[in-house]
């Protein structure tokens, strides 16, 4: 595939900041994070808003995130708080405002409306386009002709099609066309560069076409690394004076491509390597799959699985209790050298996941609510285990615990220690509290990693 401006002065890489970015979970956060750090691009995500000291201690980053959980958010709940998190980004001077998404498009019009935060993010900056990239094919994720499909289980699929992107539950997709379902979400004017444009070296009219008055959102296809390059490359060269795009970390793999390819960071991408420990601990809130294949492969290699009962957790006169019996397996787990995992549900198929609705009925509670109940149990139980344990390591799995644990546990910051796993990176943690500054922390989206991904946390081995 040609570049279709390859004879072309690239302009200058600019001096300060080239992207910050708002994330709408945690896990999504620290994949953007990788994908930067790994490039040779300095990157910290912080997990509230910055003060005006913290900026000054990451005063030499190229990129500032700030992790959110807007993915699980109405439309009225990003009204009210993302436009004044755009402005405070938009303020720091990047060319390029990001809001980040889940690379397998998690969104539906009333919950995590990737259509809202397009909308009120293209009001902070002023520009006549808002490019948006989605495929990433190092995370598997790749966009053909408008179309997203995502790997599991070693087979790639139609996000409509995808075993649990299909069947999510809260954002099933049930159409694999972007541009159809992002049109549910948004009346703005929504178009294409597709690979043949690309292949063709049709990209730069297209895009020069494409723009207008109404900011558009104009999708760009990614399969490979020849179309990977040229998204970056749009991107990077019709930026203007600033752009807003909703993307996922897509767009950051396609940035690094092509400044790659123009020679201004490293050829090779790379990441320290994570060094083992005797002991992790991990809390998983995740339903998917693979979160359930990875816990029973623990289980079965002598870590030590406790199940927190969802009905107790819900229940104001048993909560305590549940998250007493947990902390204390968990601490003599440790006592022993053996890691704990204390999960929430183990698959899509869990009766935990199939009756929450029921449960949550049954305490009186929204989905929503319950839902935020359980990510508090578990991050409280993450706190105690770290108060009474030497473990330097953890493991959150699933976007909202990862939230919930984050919030928890005062940590301010996150940089990237060592790669492990694509698009789960080995995170130190930066905090007030000396307890937890340094803490080590991989945040997991639930789809990623193999079935051994906690031993190789553990080991710090991994392909």
């Amino acid at each position: 595939m040609p570049i279709s401006n390859a004879n072309a002065t690239p302009s200058a890489w600019p001096d300060g900041l080239l992207l910050t970015y708002y994330g709408d979970d945690f896990t999504g956060s620290t994949d953007v994070m990788e994908a930067f750090t790994a490039a040779g691009i300095p990157t910290v995500l912080f997990l509230e808003v910055p003060r005006v000291d913290d900026l000054t201690r990451f005063g030499h980053m190229r990129c500032i995130g700030l992790a959110g959980q807007s993915r699980g958010k109405s439309p009225e709940w990003m009204q009210h708080e993302l436009p004044a998190v755009f402005e405070r980004l938009h303020a720091m001077g990047a060319p390029v405002l990001q809001y980040k998404v889940c690379s397998t498009f998690d969104s539906s019009p009333r919950v995590g409306s990737i259509g809202q935060a397009v909308d009120l993010g293209v009001k902070t900056v002023g520009s006549t386009w808002s490019p948006m990239v989605v495929g990433a094919p190092r995370l598997k994720r790749y966009q053909v002709f408008g179309h997203l499909f995502a790997a599991a289980n070693g087979a790639v699929h139609r996000i409509d099609r995808h075993p649990t992107m299909s069947r999510h539950p809260v954002t099933p997709m049930q159409e694999g066309d972007l541009r159809v379902h992002l049109a549910a979400q948004t009346p703005r004017r929504i178009e294409l560069i597709d690979l043949a444009e690309l292949s063709d070296g049709a990209g730069q009219a297209r895009c020069t076409a494409l723009q207008g008055d109404d900011t558009p959102v104009v999708m760009i296809d990614v399969a490979d690394t020849a179309s990977q390059i040229e998204a970056g490359r749009l991107v990077w060269e019709n930026r203007g004076q600033g752009v807003f795009s909703a993307s996922s970390s897509g767009l950051q793999y396609a940035l690094a491509a092509y400044w790659r390819q123009q020679g201004v960071i490293p050829e090779t991408p790379s990441l320290p390597v994570a060094q083992p420990v005797p002991c992790i601990a991990v809390v998983s809130g995740s339903c998917s799959p693979m979160s359930a294949a990875q816990i029973q492969w623990a289980r079965a290699h002598g870590f030590a699985t406790e199940r927190l009962d969802i009905a107790k957790c819900l229940d104001p006169v048993h909560a305590e209790a549940e998250i007493a019996r947990l902390v204390s397996a968990a601490l003599a787990s440790i006592a022993k050298q053996i890691s704990p995992i204390v999960f929430s549900a183990e698959g899509p198929e869990d009766p935990a996941v199939l009756n929450f609705d029921d449960t949550a009925a049954a305490a009186k509670l929204s989905k929503s609510e319950a839902a935020a109940r359980v990510g508090h149990a578990l991050a409280e139980i993450m706190r105690r285990v770290l108060d009474g344990s030497n473990i330097r390591r953890i493991v959150v799995a699933g976007g909202d615990s990862s939230g919930a644990v984050g919030s928890h546990l005062g940590i301010r910051a996150l940089t990237v220690e060592a790669g492990m796993a694509p698009g789960v990176p080995l995170c130190r943690a930066w905090s007030d509290d000396p307890k937890r500054d340094g803490l080590e922390v991989a945040l997991k989206g639930g789809q990623l990693g193999a079935p051994n991904f906690y031993d190789q946390v553990r080991s710090g081995q991994f392909a």
